[in-house]
């Protein structure tokens, strides 16, 4: 008999994937919603066979409820984020929290009734729905986590996996999944009496489902670049475009404004943050500091070593700068060799004092491929005293800088 409860479980997870998945591919044709409403519609069951239904599979006592379908509602979410976008998601979480918690409040108001008996031996159980209302509520509230969870996961493992979509599904579920058993068990425990044998048997289920889910849809997606399930005339590349279009789009937006080779912010950035961060700190009444920065006889670098060799020295410097920085503080590439360090907050004799310590990890850390020392010079800036705008205290920044390569060199000058 546990074998053949195994096989049924098999049975629906693969009919659940199938019909959420297809529901999903053809929603250009028959809308979003249908898919939002079937995985809405399934949340009162599971959570009913999660808190009443259980067989027995050889590892365990396990609901379907939990094991089956909600394993799989989580996982469609993971998909529906990858298809479309984290705004997306939130849209039937919230709709699930909304409608679970007037449940709740309806019930409170339906035990006020008195009752009529029409149908004989048929009695409205509200304190069941009152009962399934709270566990509703509960299961809404971790799913909202877990879906917050399993979408940072996700893109985290990208950095890792970027082209192993199912490895990426697959670890995200896993883990994720045992936070949901924890949570969801600690209710049924507690309103129901459920013994251990519950989170365990649910546990081991979950975790064949997430092997089982994240197949299905790494098939899904690779399948879904070729023709046979395509829903339009497009070409095939635009279907490929279609379905990592978020992911290249998220990496192009986190791209704007940076300096490709750097990585740091790049001066049109510069050209409009200075400003803001000018406007902001004088609403404050704080203080600003600007920190220009140059390579000392960078050309000679390019001209003898070649200009990789120059490229990667300025990756290595950045990487430098940005250690001594607050997360607060922004580094631009103002141009070729030149940066821009703007610190708010920060007054003229703390800047002075970052100023130095940045020139002193760069004389450490920074180096050319035969050894040579990298050095720089630096001009520093601060309100009020260098003025209240960007474009003074960048003025003020270069006359100084000017005089520390006067100076000889490897200096921070100030006022």
């Amino acid at each position: 008999m546990p074998n053949a409860n195994l096989m049924l479980f098999l049975g629906e997870a693969l009919v659940y994937a199938a019909a959420m998945i297809g529901l999903l591919h053809l929603r250009a044709r028959l809308g979003l919603g249908v898919f939002l409403a079937a995985l809405g519609v399934m949340h009162f069951i599971e959570t009913y066979l999660a808190a009443v239904f259980y067989v027995q599979l050889p590892f365990g006592v396990i609901s379907p409820g939990s094991a089956v379908f909600f394993s799989g509602k989580l996982m469609m979410i993971l998909l529906l984020y990858v298809k479309e976008d984290a705004a997306t998601v939130r849209q039937p979480i919230y709709g699930l929290l909304a409608g679970n918690f007037m449940t709740v409040a309806l019930s409170l108001l339906l035990r006020q009734h008195d009752t009529v008996a029409i149908v004989q031996n048929r009695v409205a159980d509200i304190a069941f729905i009152d009962e399934m209302g709270w566990l509703m509520v509960w299961g809404t509230t971790l799913l909202y986590f877990d879906a917050i969870i399993i979408i940072l996961l996700y893109e985290r493992l990208g950095r890792w996996f970027r082209r192993f979509v199912t490895i990426r599904f697959l670890i995200s579920g896993a883990v994720v999944l045992t936070l949901d058993q924890i949570g969801f068990y600690t209710a049924l425990h507690f309103i129901n009496g459920a013994p251990f044998d519950v989170f365990w048997g649910g546990w081991m289920a979950k975790m064949l489902a997430a092997p089982f889910y994240a197949l299905a849809i790494g098939f899904y997606l690779n399948a879904s670049r070729h023709a046979f399930l395509a829903i339009s005339d497009r070409p095939l590349a635009d279907v490929f475009n279609d379905l990592t279009f978020r992911e290249r789009y998220e990496d192009l937006l986190s791209r704007a404004g940076h300096d490709t080779l750097t990585g740091a912010l790049d001066r049109g950035r510069f050209e409009s943050e200075g400003q803001q961060v000018m406007r902001e700190a004088a609403a404050k009444d704080t203080p600003v500091s600007l920190l220009l920065i140059d390579v000392d006889r960078f050309k000679s670098v390019n001209d003898t070593l070649g200009h990789m060799e120059g490229d990667r020295v300025l990756k290595k410097l950045v990487e430098t700068v940005r250690d001594q920085l607050r997360p607060v503080d922004r580094l631009f590439r103002y141009g070729g060799e030149e940066f821009v360090v703007l610190c708010p907050g920060l007054a003229y004799a703390d800047a002075h004092a970052r100023a130095e310590d940045i020139r002193l990890a760069v004389l450490k850390r920074v180096a050319t491929s035969d050894g040579q020392p990298v050095t720089i010079s630096v001009g520093v800036s601060a309100t009020l005293a260098d003025g209240t705008g960007i474009r003074e205290l960048l003025s003020e920044a270069d006359v100084r800088l000017y005089a520390a390569k006067s100076a000889g060199r490897n200096h921070v000058v100030g006022r």
